[in-house]
């Protein structure tokens, strides 16, 4: 039987607040959010502008009201009851017993995640139990827990499979500037010609001028990439009998889901990152001159840093209120509270003025948009910066 749950007095609370803890209440149970506020995609100023408050309020809106998932999350940060002051218990009286009673109750729906109950056993590596789940999968990855996920038994396998944020930009950025240096001097040399294998007469020469263009079309061919990927292969939804395509899927993108706040697995670690860039890097020297299937390798590449580098920052960075990044991991954050089965979330084609003012967690102001930009027909995130810069 769980043990009774810890009471605080008021005064214990604002005290904690005042030493810089995030406190917050729903009735009488309290969340420690001190380790979200960070995260959270309102911005980290609004939480600490309720510390110590009831946000119950909050989470009903208006605005915004909060989705099941958001309330789900909340109540992992749950630390116990507070007891009203005993000369408040003695002079007021509740005008509604009913009410009162209804409020401090947690929502039945959202219990507390607990590991030793979960449908699957959190003390051992998930990948090779959730091919079990059959039915229960979709719903299970697509409710989201603030804890570290481990795949493997085997702890080298396990490194292998996260990896640290700057790691992606130490190991490709110096890849990126060397072969930009080598493609430039090769198309420097005046000797690359298109379809030169087919035609000699109507060959196209490629100058040095044509590098950054081709880029750039690295670029864009990496975002349409990206999306059809994610759009239809992450967010496909797996056989609940085919027990390999769970295990694929939890493995290439649902452990994101599952967990999105697990800071080593929000970049594509470098050494299964270096066989599928191997792959892209054959097939274009195969098809295109090397200067040019170079160039436009090296472009695409940079495209995927800058890709893996905004999805860490939309999950880990707390932009200002009011700018457009401030929208984007609004939105972004949606598709894993609210959008989970879109694939990529609506977010670059929406107002500016309701872009940067809709909630994360919000499930009653989602902005109504034209069909080809709607339930993750979009684009992805390098093309949103792309767009952004011209």
């Amino acid at each position: 039987m769980a043990p009774p749950p810890r009471a605080y007095s008021p005064a214990e609370v604002r005290q904690r607040c005042a030493q810089g803890a995030c406190l917050v209440l729903r009735g009488r149970r309290l969340y420690d959010l001190s380790g979200f506020v960070r995260l959270h995609p309102g911005g980290e100023q609004l939480l600490r502008e309720r510390a110590g408050s009831d946000v119950s309020a909050a989470l009903e809106g208006p605005p915004h009201r909060h989705s099941r998932n958001a309330r789900l999350w909340l109540e992992q940060y749950y630390l116990g009851e507070v007891c009203p002051a005993p000369s408040l218990l003695e002079t007021e009286k509740p005008v509604n017993s009913t009410a009162q009673t209804t409020n401090h109750r947690m929502d039945p729906r959202c219990k507390t995640v607990d590991p030793d109950k979960d449908l699957v056993d959190w003390h051992k590596p998930l990948l090779w139990q959730v091919g079990h789940l059959g039915e229960k999968y979709d719903e299970w990855v697509h409710q989201p827990v603030d804890r570290p996920i481990r795949l493997f038994h085997s702890d080298f396998i396990e490194s292998l499979s996260k990896t640290a944020w700057y790691i992606v930009i130490m190991v490709w950025i110096p890849v990126v500037l060397y072969l930009s240096w080598f493609c430039y001097t090769s198309l420097a040399q005046g000797t690359t010609r298109l379809f030169s294998s087919f035609t000699t007469e109507y060959s196209i020469p490629v100058h040095k001028y044509f590098f950054p263009f081709i880029f750039m079309l690295g670029m864009f061919l990496w975002s349409l990439i990206e999306y059809l990927i994610h759009r239809f292969l992450f967010h496909m939804k797996p056989p609940a009998s085919n027990y390999y395509l769970i295990t694929l899927h939890f493995l290439l993108h649902g452990q994101h889901h599952k967990s999105p706040f697990d800071s080593s697995r929000l970049v594509f670690p470098p050494v299964p990152a270096s066989l599928v860039i191997g792959f892209f890097y054959t097939l274009l020297r195969l098809l295109l001159p090397e200067a040019v299937g170079m160039s436009m390798f090296v472009g695409g590449l940079f495209g995927y840093v800058v890709y893996d580098m905004t999805h860490y920052y939309l999950h880990y960075g707390s932009p200002k209120k009011g700018t457009y990044l401030y929208g984007l991991k609004a939105y972004h954050v949606k598709h894993h509270f609210e959008h989970q089965k879109s694939g990529t979330c609506p977010f670059l084609f929406l107002p500016a003025k309701k872009a940067l003012s809709t909630s994360a967690f919000s499930i009653s102001s989602v902005t109504r948009l034209p069909p080809p930009f709607s339930k993750g027909r979009t684009l992805s995130l390098t093309t949103t910066l792309l767009l952004t810069c011209l």
